[in-house]
């Protein structure tokens, strides 16, 4: 099954290119040429890697198809329609979960690494989300009866999608701020600032972070990247810094319990206070604020 995302690589490098330009006439310095290199580089990387892993996902998705519970016809466009919703949601939960799960984020957190927000950040894909089995989230979708192949083209369009959206070129897009995930609502996503951390989900429909409390606005420009920023651009170090302070606090002399927390509690979370989760950090901002 040929795989959207390549095709659109040539679109993507022309996007980035009149992206360039446009900041150079504006002088808004949206690039960096080490960032640039480093987001290009681990989008290489996350697209070698998956020539790879597609296959097994697809025959999971295929053993799960086995079982499924009903027959949904695949050119019926009533499907398709159907098929959007669920699958942007299902990206949603998945979003979700890979910011409140440590070993969830520490695939995800490649992505969030550049202090810079422009269309090559986009492409700064990790290259450990086989190593997590986060494909088991879009299992549900085959098990209920869609087409694995129409799973995975739902998918790619999911992501193509999120492409554009990655740039500070753009402003506010009117009445659809209200339902399209936009650029202004992921430069939120991608803000380090407290307010902004954990915010703004959404693949293409920014109806689920409205739905589930999720939802920020944003007010003012972002700092973008992480709280703890990696002031480093080698692939293997963004690739692997959080797997590599898993590690490094599951090896303590501590409990079983609290090996766990490392594990699958939110990131931040420590047996003894000594970081700050998402939650508690904008629970303080709010005392501050009210106070």
């Amino acid at each position: 099954m040929p795989n959207l995302i390549h095709f659109a690589i040539p679109g993507f490098i022309i996007l980035m290119v009149l992206e360039v330009i446009v900041s150079a006439y504006q002088d808004a310095d949206l690039y960096e040429f080490k960032d640039t290199v480093a987001s290009l580089t681990m989008g290489i990387g996350n697209v070698i890697i998956k020539l790879f892993t597609k296959v097994p996902i697809l025959a999971a998705y295929f053993l799960a198809y086995q079982f499924r519970f009903f027959e949904i016809s695949a050119t019926a466009w009533q499907s398709w329609v159907l098929l959007f919703f669920l699958e942007d949601l299902t990206y949603w939960i998945f979003h979700f979960s890979s910011h409140n799960v440590r070993i969830l984020w520490a695939a995800h957190v490649t992505h969030h690494s550049s202090q810079r927000y422009n269309l090559s950040t986009a492409l700064r894909q990790t290259w450990t989300g086989s190593l997590n089995f986060s494909f088991v989230f879009w299992l549900w979708l085959p098990l209920l009866g869609f087409h694995p192949l129409m799973v995975m083209t739902m998918q790619s369009i999911n992501l193509l999608y999120q492409f554009w959206i990655h740039t500070e070129a753009i402003g506010k897009l009117g009445f659809l701020e209200w339902f399209m995930n936009t650029p202004s609502h992921h430069r939120v996503h991608h803000g380090s600032d407290v307010k902004y951390l954990d915010r703004n989900h959404a693949g293409i429909l920014i109806i689920w972070d409205r739905l589930f409390g999720t939802f920020v606005e944003e007010t003012e420009r972002p700092n973008y990247g992480l709280t703890r920023n990696l002031n480093s651009y080698n692939p293997i170090k963004i690739a692997f810094h959080e797997w590599q302070d898993i590690w490094r606090d599951i090896r303590r002399p501590i409990s079983w319990k609290a090996r766990l927390g490392y594990i699958f509690g939110p990131p931040g979370w420590s047996h003894d206070g000594s970081r700050k989760t998402t939650r508690q950090m904008q629970k303080e901002l709010t005392k501050g604020l009210d106070s």
